[in-house]
């Protein structure tokens, strides 16, 4: 019987690298962003406890400083294009969590411009599926006191979405669905902490020509529970239904609740909007950009079913293009519209004047 050679793990590949660097993030550790000149410690005060605070605060020096994203600083009324710093010291844990993501709070007297390092940071919490409330110390000259913390060299992050979406098929399944004369889910394993993604496959669709396809973001508030604030259940099952009108297709699930920032910030972000903000600006409140989600997994499912050609059901011109960056010839693209309630007006008035997307809202609302 062989035995596992220590030797056999000594490569990392720059996927693990980064994964391990958010498994530390959100279990509340600092993590060392490296350009090769500088080292930069970095925690999230989204999942960090106020001791760790602390002891972080007082390892560098109290020059530790906050990262607010853009989005954040134009909240604040700072104007600037790019994210900045602000200074910690003399803050709080507490004092530091209202300046990133609290309502109601007064821009800071002191701050500059972020560096592209610090920045990054920010990225690193995307992609840990936390808010980008980073707090961020150079230790380049004292990289002793944060030793035992995770490394990660910055340019594992450049292209890491594009890096990290390597699937395979786990499993394929007939699962019987109401309305559809033939049904199958299938599951693919990747991307960060190998995720599962699921397929749904309608009828039996030609591969070789160009196959109806739908690519819908989870959303538990509205797949699951039916929530009237968005339109989001109604068109997971308008869209399947349209699959099946067209002779067959693909449904590609993919698990990106929020638009790509998670259900925790999803549900800060639905606690703002009970104060009257929409949806991008609620999101900006927390830090966040209009729209977080990737489509490199969307790609990657479509590849491992011989799928190269395809119409979409979408109102979202970012999944075409996103399908187009990944070489996915879209050749045609329909509209998938759900009702319009009271709750979801504002909503979808959002989505289609500040978002993008294509829909005729008036005429849909004049409908009901």
């Amino acid at each position: 019987m062989s035995s596992l050679s220590p030797s056999m793990f000594e490569f990392v590949s720059p996927e693990a690298e980064v994964e391990r660097a958010v498994a530390e993030l959100r279990f509340g550790r600092p993590v060392v962003l490296s350009d090769g000149s500088r080292k930069l410690a970095s925690l999230s005060l989204d999942c960090v406890a106020p001791t760790v605070f602390d002891q972080f605060a007082a390892a560098a020096g109290n020059r530790h400083s906050l990262l607010l994203t853009a989005p954040r600083a134009g909240r604040l009324g700072i104007s600037s294009s790019a994210d900045i710093l602000v200074p910690l010291a003399g803050l709080n844990f507490d004092q530091a969590s209202r300046l990133a993501y609290s309502l109601g709070v007064e821009a800071p007297r002191l701050w500059q411009p972020a560096d592209a390092l610090a920045a990054q940071t920010a990225e690193l919490a995307r992609i840990a599926l936390l808010l980008p409330a980073m707090v961020v110390a150079d230790v380049t000259e004292q990289p002793d006191r944060f030793a035992a913390c995770c490394l990660l060299n910055a340019d594992r992050l450049k292209g890491a979405d594009q890096a990290r979406q390597r699937f395979d098929e786990v499993v394929r399944t007939r699962v019987p669905l109401e309305g559809m004369d033939h049904a199958e889910f299938v599951v693919f394993r990747g991307g960060v902490a190998q995720k599962d993604q699921v397929a749904i496959v309608v009828g039996r669709p030609d591969v070789t020509k160009t196959v109806p396809i739908r690519i819908h973001s989870s959303c538990i508030t509205g797949d699951l529970c039916g929530s009237l604030k968005c339109d989001c259940g109604d068109q997971l099952r308008n869209g399947l239904a349209l699959l099946q009108e067209a002779g067959g297709g693909v449904l590609l699930y993919l698990d990106q609740e929020g638009r790509g920032t998670g259900i925790g910030a999803k549900m800060r972000a639905y606690g703002y909007q009970h104060f009257g903000f929409d949806t991008i600006d609620a999101d900006a409140e927390l830090g966040l950009a209009e729209d977080h989600r990737r489509y490199e997994a969307a790609v990657a499912m479509l590849r491992l079913m011989n799928i190269g050609r395809v119409a979409v059901y979408t109102n979202n011109p970012t999944k075409i293009a996103g399908l187009r960056a990944g070489g996915i010839d879209v050749e045609a693209r329909s509209p998938v519209v759900g009702r319009v309630t009271a709750e979801n007006q504002n909503y979808l008035r959002t989505k289609t004047i500040r978002g993008g997307h294509m829909m005729d809202l008036e005429t849909l609302v004049a409908a009901e």
